[in-house]
């Protein structure tokens, strides 16, 4: 028999843990060891347990995902992250490959992505779809054009989905330890960038390309 595959499973919807817990319980080489439902208790898990995949929701209540996961990356750089997420892997994959992921799985899909994806990255892989390889492929090529919000940095990009979600400058600037002059500097580096001119067109490109749920 197989060695286990000790999983750590991070979402803050005990309904979407459940699920994930109840499709890998059927698998007799898998086995969730942990879940959590924030970024700290996640951490916590870690010094406590032994854990041989992460497989962590891209939206957490206490922390952005991809900030958690470079940290998770820094400080435990030989643990496999699957990053979880409802949004659309073309918008979303690459900036969490980037960012240190093994792998990138939509939610609609992990049914039946998601074993797979385990177990390759368990051994060291990388996973994933043939979707997002063709578009990676295509962009290296010069076959794809750039979407508008591709152009935009890690911390620019974060400030937008902050935006698009109708968040205040003050409350992103909180929630970022940043000063609201510099959100507002981001914010203004984000409409040049994406040629636009208010708020309200941010958050209607963030609706029409899945960026954000409406």
């Amino acid at each position: 028999m197989s060695a286990l595959i000790d999983i750590l499973v991070v979402d803050d919807h005990p309904i979407v843990r459940n699920g994930l817990k109840q499709m890998l319980s059927e698998e007799r080489d898998i086995r969730v060891t942990g879940e959590a439902e924030n970024g700290g208790e996640m951490l916590r898990l870690l010094e406590e347990r032994k854990i041989d995949v992460i497989v962590m929701d891209l939206s957490l209540p206490d922390r952005n995902g991809l900030d958690l996961l470079e940290e998770v990356k820094t400080r435990y750089p030989e643990k496999p992250v699957l990053m979880l997420s409802i949004h659309r892997e073309e918008h979303f994959g690459s900036r969490a490959l980037k960012a240190g992921a093994a792998g990138y799985v939509n939610k609609r899909t992990a049914g039946r992505d998601l074993i797979a994806a385990i177990r390759k990255v368990a051994t060291g892989g990388m996973y994933i779809s043939v979707e997002m390889a063709e578009r990676l492929a295509f962009k290296v090529g010069g076959g794809l054009s750039e979407l508008p919000h591709e152009s935009l940095s890690e911390r620019e990009f974060q400030v937008f989905c902050m935006i698009s979600e109708g968040i205040k400058l003050i409350d992103i600037a909180k929630e970022l330890s940043l000063s609201e002059t510099t959100v507002s500097t981001y914010r203004t580096r984000i409409l040049k960038k994406m040629d636009m001119q208010s708020d309200s067109e941010l958050i209607r490109y963030a609706v029409r390309n899945c960026l954000i749920e409406d």
